[in-house]
């Protein structure tokens, strides 16, 4: 038991000796310190390390390179996928980038395409992606429940979601996505509560059903690539990202999470930190971590999943 505490303090003082968007989710998630504490270091994302490198690169218009989607991954559209997962807090600046998606992204049919020109099909693992940021940057604009109307009329009959027009099972990707975006609309006081939880329900039991990377057929997994940890994820599904979903919604009780978490554990290296497995080829600002070492984000979700399920400092957000 000693060896254990000492290793978990071991290794939370190696996080903290990390970027800011890493120690302001340690100190809430990890360490259970107040809230006005763990703000404070939350604010310092836009002031220094990765957060304020990436605003570095945004242009006079509120852009990332000249694209909203496209160029993998620095487009404004992932640029604003990963400033939500650093912590970013809301402000002018980025609300101003926000505002371009409805402007020119959102299709006749409510969704999103940023890829394509007015007039467009929605792409639905677009439309969840955005809908996740606006909401996060608290961009409480009308035309933000047009993407809501999307979601909720392409829901699938098992449950999830896909972007393949025609498809007859839903995605993995694409269904992550949409749950991570109504967590995120529910933060962020949305008014379709009966609606948008009804969805999620039905989401998350596609993804139990599937004990988050098997088939329910066969039991056998789906793809390898969902037991490789990377960061950031961008489009791709893992089971990591499938169970920080999870945490976050605080509904890592259910039985059929166990499959998954014995991956996680096996993962554990034996200095107790996860490595980064892999990372998606594109072009990004800068490297965060490199494949094969021990990566302070894998650590990080990995932990908060595995010490909530215990029963740990919290048990989600």
């Amino acid at each position: 038991m000693g060896d254990d505490v000492e290793t978990r303090a071991r290794i939370l003082d190696w996080l903290l000796e990390g970027d800011p968007a890493i120690r302001w989710q340690v100190l809430r998630d990890l360490e259970g310190v107040p809230e006005s504490v763990w703000s404070a270091e939350q604010k310092r994302v836009a002031r220094e390390g990765w957060g304020a490198r990436l605003l570095e690169h945004q242009d006079d218009n509120g852009r990332w390179t000249p694209w909203l989607y496209g160029k993998k991954w620095i487009s404004t559209t992932y640029t604003l996928v990963l400033l939500r997962r650093l912590g970013m807090p809301p402000s002018k600046r980025i609300h101003r980038s926000c505002l371009l998606f409805f402007d020119e992204a959102q299709q006749p049919d409510g969704g999103i395409t940023a890829s394509r020109p007015k007039g467009s099909r929605s792409e639905t693992c677009v439309t969840g992606m955005a809908l996740a940021f606006l909401c996060w940057f608290r961009v409480d604009d009308p035309r933000r429940e047009r993407l809501v109307d999307y979601l909720l009329a392409n829901q699938m009959s098992d449950g999830g979601w896909n972007c393949i027009r025609g498809a007859d099972h839903s995605s993995f990707h694409t269904t992550i996505s949409v749950l991570e975006a109504w967590r995120e609309y529910a933060a962020a006081n949305g008014t379709r509560e009966a609606e948008t939880e009804a969805a999620e329900a039905r989401g998350q039991e596609f993804m139990l059903r599937h004990r988050l990377f098997k088939s329910h057929h066969t039991g056998e997994v789906v793809s390898g690539q969902f037991l490789r940890f990377s960061f950031p994820p961008q489009w791709h599904y893992d089971i990591l990202r499938g169970l920080d979903y999870f945490w976050a919604a605080g509904s890592l009780g259910d039985d059929r999470l166990s499959d998954a978490f014995e991956v996680v554990v096996r993962k554990r290296r034996k200095d107790g930190r996860w490595p980064l497995q892999q990372r998606w080829a594109g072009e990004t600002w800068f490297e965060m971590e490199k494949v094969g070492e021990p990566s302070r984000w894998n650590t990080l979700r990995a932990m908060r999943v595995l010490e909530a399920r215990k029963g740990g400092p919290t048990d989600h957000i």
